[in-house]
């Protein structure tokens, strides 16, 4: 029979409150910064930060403080919205797309750690690409139906807003989720740190260059497959969320290989280099993670087995390794 400690339960709802404006506050300045590249009507962006920061939130905290997304999320469109009933219908798809992704990563068994193949697979397919088709149809339908989009325009308007949601979560809630379990490292070598410092510097300046040149764009997979080898997600998860954030900016100043093209063309551009970027961050570090983590259990395994046979007699150690002493002991 458990106990009920006195004013548990208020700490806990106070806890709870403090979390949802918190996290009403962060959502609502990541709206913000994601309106600086809106692309459609002033409220469609080709990244939207707030989606990566209402999963993480999710994943980290629980299903209970959901009621902070929808309160940053109005917030957010009470400004921008076309009317009280398109705000509120578009409140509701930018609340349940990651409800939605933060569902189904838990019936796929995620683990926040995104140590494993698997974990990075689902938060592609399932967290990004499959739950974010939520908000970006309802917002689309809202706006369709509100009439301030034609209707030729609502796959165009669409799939920005899919893939500026679905990139939201590919590059910010891997960032978030790092931050989370962030510790100063220890015992760590000058060398490491001068590389750590080098790959810094590094990843603004060839992203820059490779966004900025018409056809350089290659240049940032070997930052991130530097970043992914030699720091895993907690290298591969900025840097990547760097490089996107500069090709984001190249795309809306019209510049480099998005100079001279249409909107369409240059949407496509941007999230087919972003999404790559993203997904190479997430595989190979995932996968760098998991065969870290399988030598570290072998390496362990094995010095307990050299412990074990250590403290073994040597003459039960000889009688165990010929073959027909072992016969013998089993048959009898």
């Amino acid at each position: 029979m458990s106990t009920v400690v006195p004013g548990e339960g208020i700490r806990r709802y106070r806890a709870d409150a403090l979390r949802i404006l918190a996290l009403a506050a962060v959502y609502y300045g990541g709206g913000e910064l994601g309106l600086i590249a809106q692309q459609v009507r002033g409220q469609v962006t080709p990244l939207w930060p707030p989606t990566g920061i209402a999963l993480a939130a999710l994943l980290l905290f629980g299903l209970r403080i959901w009621p902070g997304i929808a309160l940053g999320a109005f917030l957010v469109n009470v400004a921008i919205g076309p009317s009280a009933p398109a705000v509120l219908g578009i409140v509701a798809g930018n609340t349940l797309a990651p409800v939605c992704s933060y569902l189904l990563l838990r019936r796929a068994g995620f683990r926040a750690e995104v140590d494993r193949l698997q974990d990075a697979l689902a938060l592609v397919f399932l967290g990004a690409l499959l739950g974010m088709m939520v908000s970006a149809t309802v917002g689309s339908g809202v706006l369709a139906l509100a009439g301030v989009l034609p209707a030729r325009g609502f796959w165009p308007t669409w799939s920005v807003w899919w893939t500026g949601d679905a990139m939201g979560v590919l590059v910010v809630t891997p960032v978030l989720l790092v931050l989370r379990r962030a510790r100063w490292p220890r015992g760590v070598p000058l060398s490491r740190w001068v590389e750590a410092l080098l790959l810094v510097v590094a990843t603004p300046l060839v992203a820059f260059v490779a966004t900025r040149t018409s056809s350089l764009l290659f240049l940032a997979f070997p930052i991130v497959l530097w970043a992914a080898f030699r720091f895993q997600r907690a290298g591969a998860a900025p840097c990547a969320l760097a490089i996107s954030t500069i090709a984001i900016s190249a795309a809306a100043s019209w510049v480099g290989p998005f100079a001279h093209h249409d909107l369409f063309h240059n949407m496509v551009t941007v999230q087919a280099f972003n999404g790559a970027v993203a997904l190479t961050a997430l595989l190979i570090s995932a996968t760098i993670t998991q065969r870290n983590k399988t030598h570290e259990q072998i390496t362990r395994l094995y010095t307990q087995f050299s412990e074990v046979m250590a403290q073994l007699d040597p003459g039960e150690m000889y009688r165990l390794s010929r073959p027909e002493d072992r016969t013998e002991g089993d048959s009898s």
